[in-house]
């Protein structure tokens, strides 16, 4: 498998539209739709392609881990992506809702707080990823009254489409093909489609000109001790038995120019501090949306080849399609907008010693133990606080049930 090292290639930049087609997922008008391809590469690295129907732009984005998998720790955590995307959609909302008040913000932040759990064994197959409520303080600063402010938070919470995976629940479809043939799938629900292997693609790849995009979009900034022996240290997540609590933290500003920047750290594990960088419109660096779908992604690629090493499944390749979309529900004049997300569709390739059963299991037990998609089998909707003017408050989402609505 090739390596992040040997590519020569920036953390994340923009396809040159010459090099590859864009592919987006089945859709209907005004959803916007987001296909990604992910490889694995060496050890615990992974190569991922978003194709972003809305902007009509492919970005090229790599993962990695840190030492409490054994990584390289060359490149951000799979669920760095994922807290980004969160982070990065909260923001927009609260910006488009402050514009369509006619507030001018003095200035808008965002802390966001994700945490994850993990518990039981690789080995008997009952080990099972799990969410939480993520935890969200908004910092804002404005020249309007707080009950507005408060109705703003409210409803960018409302309307991001990043919180549906969270706050909804998902019925997510599998496809696998083991050796180039394609196996039924049990145990998970079976797609309706059918997709071609993303390898060629991911290989045909190559950036725009330096022109097109952002200079270091993805920056580490904090480098993370590498320490044995102790909760969250080097290659504990790689133990067979599990029971523990990840905790992600990540700071997220708007930037001029409709950019947003965010710092994420893992602080549970052990790991290190990232810096992303959004745009909006999906034109400079990638968009909130890409950053997310990015995530679930790579999540379930870490799951993968987490569960191989345990159990010693020798896989030659393995590489996902998934597909992610999302909807609107409601007015936003009425501002009555609800974002929605439909079910998430993975088709698994891998090339492995094993037989289609024990790939079948690799698929099951990275659907169980990936958290991303533990987060979308039940409802984790995020706690809400406001820092409003230097006041701290507790914020009560709205109400989305049908009949309040």
């Amino acid at each position: 498998m090739p390596s992040i090292e040997e590519s020569g290639w920036p953390l994340v930049f923009k396809v040159s539209p010459e090099s590859l087609p864009l592919e987006t997922p089945p859709h209907a008008d005004g959803e916007i739709a987001i296909r990604v391809k992910v490889r694995a590469l060496k050890g615990m690295q992974k190569e991922a392609l978003a194709h972003c129907g809305p902007s009509r732009n492919i970005w090229r984005m790599v993962s990695d881990e840190g030492p409490y998998l054994n990584g390289t720790d060359l490149a951000p955590f799979p669920l760095a992506f994922y807290s980004a995307g969160m982070a990065f959609s909260f923001l927009s909302e609260l910006r488009r809702h402050a514009e369509a008040k006619r507030i001018c913000t003095i200035s808008l932040a965002l802390v966001q707080d994700n945490f994850y759990t993990m518990e039981g064994s690789a080995l008997r197959g009952d080990m099972q990823g799990g969410a939480l409520p993520a935890e969200f303080t908004v910092q804002i600063a404005a020249e309007a009254s707080q009950n507005t402010l408060i109705e703003i938070v409210r409803l960018a919470e409302a309307s991001s489409p990043a919180q549906a995976y969270m706050r909804d629940v998902l019925q997510n479809t599998f496809a696998l093909h083991h050796q180039s043939r394609y196996v039924p799938v049990t145990n998970v629900r079976p797609s309706p489609q059918r997709n071609e292997d993303p390898e060629p693609s991911l290989e045909q790849a190559v950036p725009c000109l330096d022109s097109a995009f952002l200079r270091d979009i993805i920056t580490k900034v904090k480098i993370a001790e590498v320490v044995q022996g102790v909760e969250g240290g080097a290659g504990s997540s790689l133990k067979s038995e599990q029971k523990r609590t990840l905790h992600v933290r990540c700071l997220a500003q708007l930037r001029n120019e409709g950019l947003q920047e965010a710092e994420i750290q893992l602080l549970k594990p052990i790991g290190s501090t990232f810096k992303m960088v959004a745009d909006e419109c999906g034109l400079s660096a990638p968009p909130a949306l890409a950053y997310l779908s990015a995530g679930v992604g790579f999540c379930y690629m870490t799951q993968l080849g987490r569960y191989a090493h345990i159990v010693k499944m020798a896989l030659e390749s393995y590489s996902i399609v998934q597909d992610n979309v999302f909807s609107f529900s409601g007015s936003a004049h009425d501002q009555n907008l609800k974002a929605e997300a439909k079910s998430v569709d993975t088709h698994l390739f891998v090339r492995s010693d094993g037989s289609d059963r024990a790939a079948l299991k690799l698929l099951q037990m990275g659907e169980q133990t990936c958290f991303l998609h533990a987060a979308m089998r039940s409802s984790n909707r995020s706690r809400l606080r406001a820092e409003i003017n230097g006041t701290l408050l507790e914020i009560e989402p709205v109400d989305l049930s049908p009949a309040k609505r």
